[in-house]
């Protein structure tokens, strides 16, 4: 609706949805999400002109807009899975000349040659994904596609205490003195624009090579004949060198800082590595807490878990020092420069996670030059060099933090949580044996409690002690008072003891007890009744489920006057020491 009331004239043409095709006969060209561009030429896939045409026809569907490849890495990780397969194809004896020549056994033999582990694993689910939805192949060759596989879970570990700590402090210390870096020329650039350095001035000289690095990318230089960048000397001169550390790292994050920032986003949060990567900027909430402090609004995306339920929202208050909003508020603080530039020049780019790139060129290309956008394969390859430590991929961390710190799901159901990363962790296992055991031993104790350990006799023992409820065949060696002193313990706790005979003269008074306690069930509560007489009422039960319904009615109706009074002064406490 315009702003008097009425509708917006609609276009003359219909929308259509731009579908990329193969163009100079069988190449490809996908744009991400992140503006990177890439192209697949299928004249080199070594199979037959039709089945490079098929491949080359399903692969620019999918990297279509909405065709499922938002990512450039998607669609090269298909790429060199078809080359792989094509050369397999060309290996063979009569190699496929069209899709009906992709046969069962064909697809077996390549699924057979695939190595062994989670990267053989995700070729063949890969690539049979891809390929059996097309109704070109045979029905029985589908079929052999779809057939599933045995699950290979990754063989990575989590991260001990120390190796945690260490890598926490490498970041900690990368990005804190990035973001103190920025903060600072940031402090300087506004004073510049505000005109509060005297012009010519090494200062004012600074705030002006800052201004335009924010606006370009670059400090002021000169083209070289060669066509390289050369520095200018005044700039030079007050800047203090001509190296990234003078120049362009006063305003941006490196490679390896931005790498920095995502270990701590990882430990913070949970993430993976490509929800990290693809993290829009976090928007602050317009109404925060009562305090004023800033709810940044995280929105999340993970694509493998299923449509409908790629996306995820997650509010972050920043209440102060060390806590996750504090991160969220350094981050976007640190990366302001780079996404206000990447933003200027394609608004559809509003990713946190942007740095400059060290050598902007052909080689390095990114959709906005001279920044990279997210997580490149060799960010951790250079962080790990800056900081020395030997390896801490993102994978083993993100492991670490939701196994042993924050004990929860990171964007995975329970039980994949609990299949996956959990249960097959060392670290788990380990720590799992004294609460095992402790649990072990409390269910014995519970049982001991709980189970009829009395023995059952035909007659009394000569030897024997009678009580209220049965006869004492060792009154010196009680399990519940120290050896040689004598038993302590209540006569109701004769049935749970491996001392004692029950023979058939204890029966009617065993079984008016069972319906004493069973009457008490309905005058007291719950929990008092169960505290008080749940574990004699219980053992009681197991005796009457060993002697049988008949043997317990007969008890029962066997009953004397003196087996009332015994319960009566039992139940009172009249035997208690």
């Amino acid at each position: 609706m315009s702003g008097r009331g009425q509708r917006a004239a609609l276009p003359l043409e219909p929308h259509h949805r731009p579908v990329p095709r193969p163009h100079d006969g069988l190449k490809v060209e996908h744009r991400d999400r992140k503006g990177r561009v890439g192209t697949f030429d299928f004249d080199e896939i070594p199979v037959c002109p039709e089945l490079q045409r098929a491949f080359a026809r399903w692969f620019a569907e999918k990297c279509a807009p909405g065709g499922g490849w938002d990512s450039l890495p998607s669609s090269k990780a298909m790429w060199f899975r078809l080359t792989a397969f094509g050369r397999f194809c060309a290996e063979q004896d009569n190699p496929p000349q069209r899709l009906v020549d992709i046969t069962p056994a064909l697809w077996n033999r390549w699924r057979m040659r695939r190595p062994e582990g989670i990267y053989g694993y995700s070729q063949v689910i890969a690539l049979g994904g891809f390929l059996r939805r097309h109704d070109e192949l045979s029905e029985a060759t589908r079929s052999a596609m779809a057939k599933r596989l045995p699950l290979v879970t990754s063989t990575g570990r989590a991260l001990a205490p120390d190796e945690f700590e260490e890598v926490r402090a490498a970041a900690r210390q990368m990005f804190r003195s990035a973001h103190l870096r920025i903060r600072a020329n940031t402090e300087h650039l506004r004073r510049w624009r505000e005109g509060s350095f005297e012009q010519q001035s090494p200062d004012w000289i600074i705030g002006e090579a800052l201004d335009s690095l924010a606006r370009t990318g670059y400090v002021p230089y000169m083209l070289r004949e060669s066509g390289t960048k050369r520095t200018i000397h005044r700039y030079v001169a007050v800047l203090g060198g001509e190296a990234p550390q003078y120049t362009w790292m006063r305003l941006f994050l490196s490679r390896s800082e931005a790498y920095a920032l995502a270990v701590l986003l990882v430990m913070e949060f949970g993430l993976n590595a490509t929800v990290v990567s693809e993290m829009r900027t976090p928007r602050a909430l317009q109404h925060g807490g009562s305090g004023g402090f800033p709810i940044y609004r995280l929105e999340l995306e993970k694509r493998r878990r299923g449509a409908g339920r790629h996306f995820e929202t997650r509010n972050v208050p920043d209440t102060g020092a060390d806590t996750p909003g504090r991160l969220i508020s350094k981050a976007l603080e640190a990366t302001s420069h780079a996404r206000a530039f990447v933003t200027a020049a394609d608004s559809a780019l509003d990713f946190l996670l942007i740095w400059r790139n060290s050598l902007p060129g052909p080689r390095n290309a990114s959709a906005v030059t001279p920044f990279g956008i997210g997580l490149t394969k060799n960010a951790a390859d250079s962080w790990l060099r800056e900081t020395g430590l030997t390896g801490a991929p993102l994978q083993r961390l993100r492991k670490t933090v939701n196994v042993l710190h924050r004990r929860e799901p990171g964007q995975n159901s329970q039980d994949t949580h609990d299949a996956v990363y959990v249960l097959p962790e060392p670290q788990v296992q380990q720590a799992s044996v004294p609460i095992v055991a402790e649990g072990a031993e409390s269910a014995l104790a519970h049982a001991r409690h709980t189970v009829l350990r009395a023995q059952l006799a035909d007659a009394a023992r000569p030897d024997s002690q009678e009580t209220p409820t049965a006869a004492c065949c060792d009154y010196k060696s009680s399990p519940f008072s120290p050896h040689g002193t004598g038993c302590r313990a209540s006569f109701l706790m004769c049935t749970a003891c491996p001392n004692a005979r029950i023979h058939p003269k204890h029966h009617p008074r065993l079984a008016y007890l069972h319906r004493s306690l069973a009457s008490l069930r309905s005058v007291l509560g719950e929990e008092t009744w169960a505290a008080d007489w749940g574990n004699p009422f219980t053992r009681l039960e197991d005796l009457k489920r060993r002697l049988g319904d008949q043997v317990w009615a007969t008890a029962l109706a066997s009953v004397t006057s003196t087996d009332r009074a015994t319960i009566g002064s039992l139940l009172e406490g009249q035997y208690e020491l």
